[in-house]
C-alpha cells in the first residue's frame, strides 16, 4: 500500500487549506443566516432534480447565484418558486430583471449539468420563450474564420442544411456580427430570405457575436416569432442568458480537437476530492525551449490549492501554480517527449519553507496540445477538538492518543468507519494491527514508527475488512502531539476513501481507454496521410496538355494531425477541353481524406460527359450529398478550350482564379454559388474569360494563404502582389515554387496550387 509520509511536524499549515476548518466555516456561516430554512428548501429541490448530494447541492446552489449575479437568497426563493408554483418574495426587484435572473439560472443549470451544447442550446431556447423567441442557431468559428453551425433549437432541418456553414467570403449577417464583435438587432425582419433563416420575413431577429474569456468563439441567430420592439431591457435580458452560451461555446471549442476528450475528461477529473488539472501548451515555445502552458481546467480541489488568482481557466501555468510551476513545465515536457505518463513523488523537489507541496504528481498526455496533472496535497489539523466537531459534519472520524494518561478519544464516526459496533471502546492506534487486512500491516508499523520515532506526521490508506467479504479503504491522517519536544500523544483522523479509491481505478481505466483512442487517432492519421500523398501527388503528364503549359504543388499539413481534404486536378477531355480544378473538403484526417478520393474521382468521371461547367458542378453537388458522411467542399470547375482560347468555370463558394495579364494580377469574379454537399438541387451559374498568350492563370485552395490575423482581402492582394513578382522568363515549375515559398498561411492546413501559362495562339482540336 501506497502512503504519504513528510516531516511537517510542527509546521503552521494555512487554514485556507485546512478540510475540518473550511467544513467549520461553512457551518458557521449557515447558522448565521437568518434564512436558512429557505436555502435548505432549494437545496432539497436541487437534490431532488439533479440526484445530488445535499453537500454538493448547497455548494452548487452558491456557485449558480455567483454565476447569475444574484444573491444566493433570492435564487433560492426563485429555485422553490418554480418547483411548488407559489411565488415567494426575495427581495425588491422588478419583473424583469426576476425573469432575466429565472432565465439565467435555468441556462447556468444547463451549463453545470451538461456539457453537450445541444442539451445546452435547447435549455436556453426553453428560457427564451417567454420573451417569444422561437429559435437559435449556433455557429462556432473555426480557425479559417468560417462559421460552422454547432448547434441548433427551433429551426427545420432545410434551415440547418443550408445554413451548416458560412465561409469567410460570404458576406453574411453573422459574419459581419463577427468580423465586428458587435451585435445586430433586426426589430422588423429582414429584406430578403437569403440573408437570415427564420419563420417568417418580418419577425425579429438578433445576429450576437460570442466571446469568452476575450476570444471570439462563435455567433447565435436568435429568431422570434414576429416583429418585436427591441429596448434596452429586452436585449440586456437576452444577451445576458447568451453569456452563458459563449461561456459553453469557449470551454468546448475542444470539440474540434481530433478526439475531442476534453468533456468526458473534464467530467471525470471533477468527480476527484483530489486536485486535477488540464494544461494545454501553447503554439509557440519559450526561449530555452519549454512549453509554454496555459490551464484549460481546474476541479474543485486544484482551485481550493491554487494561488488564489481571479478566473484561473485561461490563465499561464505561473500564475495559477506559481511556486511548482518550472518544475511541473519540465515534467510535462517529458510528457511529451516519451508520449507516456510521467511521474513526480514531490513538487517542488527541493523544500522550500512555506510551500505546500504536489505529491505524488502525474502527467498524462492526451493529445497534441492537451494533458492532464494529477497530484496529491498535503494538508492536516492538530487540534482533537476541532476534528471532533468537523466529524459531527459527517466526513471526519477523529480520535486522540493521550499516552501521558493512557486514554484514548474517538469521535461517534470512528468505531462504524472500523467496522466496530457503535459502543465499542476506544484504543490506540496500535491496536489497529489486529483489524486491517494482513497485506496492510507492514504499511500501518511504518506509520507507527514515523509517528514515535521520528516524531513526523503521516498520511497513507489502510484497508479494513468488511462483512459482506469486500474491504472499506480508509485514510488515516495522523501527527504526534509534543511538550516540550516529547512526545504525549498522538491525534489525528481517519476518511472513508473507498469512493475516491474507486473513482481514481475508473480514472486511471479512463486515462487507459485514453491512450488507446490516442494510439488509435495516430493511426487513423498516419493513414489519412499516406492515402492523401497517394491520391495527390506531384501529377505527371502537365507539360503535354493542348494550348497550355501547366505547374502543379501540393503541401501536405504542417501536423500529421491536421491531414485535409486539398486536391487539384488537370485532365486532357475526350472532347479536346482540359479540365482544371481545385477544391478543399471540410474537415481534417480519414474522413475528410477519404471524402475527397470520393468528389475527385466522382468529378473526373462528370467532366469527360462532354458537359457544361454548372451541369458538372450540379451533379457533382448531389453526388457528394449521397456520399458516405456526407461531406462538404469549395471546389473551381474550369474548361479550357484551347481552339477558341476561351476558360469557362463555376466556383462552389471556393477563392476565385487570379488571372496575371501585362504585368498585372487580377481576381475573375465568380458567381456566389453555394459550396458543394449543402443543399440538394442546387444550381452554379457559370463564367466566361476570353484567354490570351502569355496569360498567367493561379488556382489555389485557401490553405495555402489564410492567416489568422489577416482577412481574406489582405491575404488575396498579397497573393496578387507574389503573382506580378514573377519573371517571364522563369519557367512554370520554378514560378510555382516561388509562389509555394513566398505565400505561407500560419494556420498549418494543407494547401494546392495550380499554375497555367496560355501558349500563342489557338490550338487545333484533337
Amino acid at each position: 500500500m501506497a502512503q504519504d509520509g513528510g516531516g511537517h511536524a510542527g509546521r503552521s499549515v494555512p487554514d485556507a487549506w485546512s478540510l475540518p476548518a473550511a467544513y467549520l466555516d461553512l457551518a458557521a456561516e449557515l447558522a448565521r443566516s437568518e434564512d436558512r430554512h429557505l436555502l435548505d428548501l432549494a437545496t432539497g429541490v436541487l437534490v431532488a432534480q439533479q440526484s445530488m448530494e445535499p453537500a454538493v447541492a448547497a455548494e452548487s446552489l452558491r456557485r449558480l447565484a455567483a454565476r447569475a449575479g444574484v444573491p444566493v437568497r433570492d435564487l433560492a426563493a426563485d429555485l422553490v418558486s418554480g418547483a411548488c408554483g407559489v411565488p415567494i418574495e426575495a427581495s425588491e426587484a422588478s419583473d424583469g430583471s426576476l425573469a432575466a435572473s429565472r432565465a439565467r439560472l435555468e441556462a447556468v443549470t444547463a451549463a453545470e449539468v451538461s456539457r453537450d451544447l445541444g442539451d445546452v442550446t435547447r435549455t436556453l431556447l426553453r428560457a427564451l420563450q417567454p420573451l417569444g423567441v422561437q429559435g437559435l442557431l449556433v455557429w462556432r468559428r473555426t480557425a479559417s474564420d468560417c462559421l460552422r453551425l454547432a448547434a441548433s433549437a427551433g429551426f427545420t432541418p432545410l434551415d440547418r442544411a443550408r445554413w451548416s456553414q458560412i465561409p469567410p467570403q460570404w458576406q453574411a449577417l453573422p459574419q459581419r456580427a463577427l468580423a465586428e464583435a458587435e451585435p445586430i438587432w433586426l426589430p422588423h425582419g429582414v429584406g430578403d430570405a437569403g440573408e437570415l433563416p427564420g419563420p417568417a420575413l418580418e419577425a425579429a431577429r438578433a445576429v450576437l457575436p460570442l466571446r469568452h474569456e476575450g476570444i471570439s468563439c462563435g455567433v447565435v441567430l436568435v429568431a422570434w416569432r414576429e416583429p418585436r420592439a427591441m429596448n434596452r431591457e429586452l436585449r440586456l435580458q437576452v444577451s445576458g442568458v447568451l453569456d452563458v452560451l459563449a461561456r459553453v461555446l469557449g470551454s468546448v471549442r475542444h470539440l474540434t480537437d481530433p478526439g475531442g476528450t476534453l468533456p468526458v475528461l473534464a467530467s471525470t477529473l471533477d468527480l476527484l476530492a483530489e486536485p486535477a488539472i488540464t494544461l494545454r501548451k501553447a503554439r509557440e515555445e519559450a526561449a530555452d525551449g519549454s512549453p509554454v502552458l496555459f490551464v484549460e481546467h481546474m476541479n474543485a480541489a486544484a482551485q481550493r490549492r491554487g494561488s488564489g488568482v481571479p478566473r484561473p481557466v485561461g490563465r499561464p501555468l505561473a500564475h495559477v501554480l506559481p511556486q511548482v510551476a518550472d518544475d511541473l513545465t519540465a515534467l510535462v515536457a517529458e510528457a511529451y517527449r516519451h508520449q507516456a505518463v510521467q511521474r513526480a513523488p514531490r513538487l517542488p523537489v527541493a523544500k522550500q519553507p512555506g510551500t505546500v507541496p504536489l505529491l505524488n504528481v502525474r502527467v498524462l498526455p492526451v493529445s497534441a496540445e492537451r494533458c492532464a496533472v494529477l497530484w496529491h496535497a498535503e494538508g492536516r489539523d492538530h487540534s482533537f477538538s476541532v476534528l471532533n466537531r468537523a466529524g459531527r459534519l459527517g466526513s471526519l472520524a477523529a480520535f486522540e492518543d493521550d499516552r501521558a494518561r493512557g486514554v484514548t478519544q474517538w469521535s461517534e464516526q470512528v468505531a462504524p468507519l472500523l467496522g466496530l459496533p457503535a459502543d465499542a471502546e476506544p484504543f490506540p492506534l496500535e491496536r489497529l494491527a489486529d483489524l486491517v487486512v494482513p497485506e496492510d500491516k507492514s504499511d500501518l508499523i511504518r506509520m507507527l514508527d514515523a509517528l514515535t520515532s521520528r516524531l513526523e506526521g503521516v498520511s497513507g490508506m489502510l484497508r479494513f475488512p468488511r462483512p459482506d467479504g469486500g474491504v472499506r479503504h480508509v485514510r488515516l491522517i495522523a501527527d504526534p502531539l509534543l511538550t516540550h519536544g516529547t512526545l504525549t500523544g498522538l491525534t489525528g483522523f481517519f476518511q472513508d476513501a473507498s469512493a475516491q479509491y474507486q473513482t481514481e481505478v475508473a480514472l486511471a481505466a479512463t486515462f487507459d481507454r485514453l491512450g488507446s483512442v490516442q494510439a488509435q487517432a495516430d493511426l487513423r492519421h498516419r493513414l489519412a496521410l499516406q492515402l492523401q500523398q497517394a491520391i495527390v501527388p506531384e501529377q505527371p503528364g502537365l507539360d503535354a496538355l493542348p494550348g497550355l503549359r501547366v505547374a502543379a504543388r501540393y503541401r501536405p499539413a504542417a501536423e500529421e494531425y491536421r491531414v485535409g481534404g486539398d486536391w487539384y486536378d488537370v485532365l486532357a477531355l475526350p472532347d479536346g477541353r482540359v479540365l482544371i480544378a481545385v477544391g478543399d473538403v471540410a474537415g481534417h484526417g480519414i474522413d475528410a481524406a477519404t471524402g475527397m478520393v470520393a468528389l475527385k474521382n466522382a468529378l473526373r468521371g462528370l467532366s469527360c460527359s462532354g458537359s457544361e461547367p454548372g451541369d458538372v458542378m450540379r451533379s457533382l453537388n448531389e453526388a457528394a450529398l449521397r456520399t458516405t458522411g456526407r461531406p462538404t467542399a469549395t471546389t473551381v470547375c474550369a474548361f479550357f478550350d484551347p481552339v477558341e482560347q476561351t476558360l469557362q468555370w463555376t466556383s462552389a463558394g471556393h477563392l476565385p482564379p487570379l488571372l496575371l495579364r501585362d504585368g498585372r494580377a487580377r481576381l475573375l469574379e465568380s458567381a456566389p454559388n453555394l459550396l458543394l454537399g449543402a443543399v440538394p438541387g442546387t444550381r452554379y451559374q457559370e463564367s466566361l474569360v476570353n484567354l490570351r498568350g502569355g496569360d498567367l492563370l493561379l488556382l489555389c485552395t485557401d490553405g495555402l494563404i489564410e492567416r489568422r490575423r489577416s482577412s481574406l482581402d489582405d491575404a488575396l492582394a498579397m497573393l496578387a502582389r507574389a503573382l506580378e513578382g514573377l519573371n517571364r522568363a522563369d519557367d512554370l515549375e520554378t514560378g510555382a515554387d516561388m509562389l509555394l515559398a513566398a505565400a505561407r498561411g500560419d494556420t498549418d492546413d494543407d494547401a494546392s496550387l495550380v499554375l497555367i501559362r496560355v501558349q500563342s495562339g489557338p490550338q487545333s482540336s484533337t
